[in-house]
């Protein structure tokens, strides 16, 4: 399979990223995980929105979702949508709060997503394999585990440490994982990692290669990637356009 970033910003778009977007395909199928913030003006650079199979929403937080209000109007408006409703995987209720936050008045998105509420678990996905486990945020979020040929690549979405998140990486091929914290005292349990955290997860769960991402734009990239790979060697910071076969 293959992984394109098109954003990688964490918390917000910052300006050399929009926020959480990534383009996972594999053989001819194209799904999406997450649809943040200022996405969906970088995915237009990458492929005809019409030509996304599905969408995978790890969480509701604005940085992981607000572009489905854009990639709705684009399938309503443009002119070029065949209009064959998308299938969106997200956790219960998104249906509602994905109306509201497109229009405020709550009018229902089903003419553009067959929505399919997600929990912890195991199902299909086109080509995919899919696993889910619940990760350590405030809000409801869901890593996945996408397994095609033999090849499993999992993303995190936003979490703070988790042992449910290491079991769900264990032995796969790549870890996208968040990376938003810098290091220092107090942080929060349940929201997100720091990179060290990132690279102690990568190698609990032994995974052949870490791939760094949701560093917000306040946050120094560099020390985050260092900090990963000081724990786990082959570590790489991700950067928006990249691509990277697993």
């Amino acid at each position: 399979m293959r992984l394109t970033v098109v954003g990688c910003s964490g918390s917000a778009p910052g300006p050399a990223s929009p926020a959480s977007c990534y383009l996972v395909e594999h053989d001819g199928f194209r799904l999406l995980l997450d649809l943040g913030n200022g996405s969906f003006g970088a995915l237009q650079g990458l492929l005809d929105p019409d030509a996304v199979d599905a969408v995978y929403l790890s969480h509701l937080h604005a940085d992981h979702c607000l572009d489905v209000a854009p990639f709705v109007v684009w399938h309503r408006y443009s002119g070029r949508s065949s209009g064959r409703r998308v299938p969106l995987y997200a956790p219960v209720d998104a249906d509602r709060r994905l109306a509201l936050a497109y229009d405020g008045d709550g009018a229902a998105l089903d003419d553009v997503f067959d929505f399919v509420p997600v929990g912890p678990g195991a199902f299909t996905l086109g080509p995919f394999g899919v696993r889910t486990a619940r990760t350590a945020h405030p809000i409801e979020c869901h890593a996945v585990r996408l397994t095609a040929a033999g090849r499993s690549l999992v993303y995190t979405g936003d979490t703070g440490p988790c042992d449910r998140v290491v079991e769900l990486a264990r032995g796969a091929d790549a870890l996208l994982a968040e990376a938003a914290f810098p290091e220092g005292p107090g942080l929060p349990e349940a929201l997100h990692l720091t990179g060290r955290q990132a690279g102690e997860h990568a190698a609990a769960a032994g995974v052949a290669r870490l791939l760094l991402t949701h560093v917000p734009p306040w946050v120094d990239a560099d020390a985050q990637f260092a900090a990963a790979s000081a724990v786990f060697p082959n570590t790489e910071l991700v950067r928006p356009g990249a691509t990277y076969d697993v």
